[in-house]
């Protein structure tokens, strides 16, 4: 009986949680227009291909297949090169970073890695 309670209260929270997730969109759609993205937060994921950073701030490239990207930490720190991981925030114009322009630029607000990383 516990159990099947358990289930139930388990579905319940998943699917508020996947509700107030925003849509993942493709890296791809993204790099070809950035300008339909601008200020709006959206939900990527890939795989980690480079990150600089120190602390808990520093930029990341993850790749999904159709493009790349650069996110930019604040909170989180920099994950290590080849982990999965899916990221939602803001896209914005650009940023320097330790002396380093970096353009479309996603600002991270929330992360998720894969289990296995």
């Amino acid at each position: 009986m516990k159990a099947r309670i358990f289930a139930g209260v388990s579905i319940a929270l998943m699917s508020l949680a996947l509700t107030a997730c925003p849509e993942r969109i493709r890296i791809g759609d993204i790099t070809r227009d950035p300008g339909r993205f601008y200020n709006r937060e959206v939900t990527v994921a890939g795989r980690v291909n480079r990150s600089y950073g120190a602390l808990d701030k520093g930029v990341y490239e993850i790749d999904d297949g159709t493009g790349k990207i650069w996110i930019f930490t604040e909170r989180y720190g920099v994950p290590s090169r080849d982990g999965y991981i899916g990221v939602t925030g803001k896209i914005i114009p650009g940023i320097t970073y330790n002396g380093t322009n970096y353009a479309t630029v996603l600002r991270e607000t929330r992360r998720r890695t894969h289990p296995g990383n």
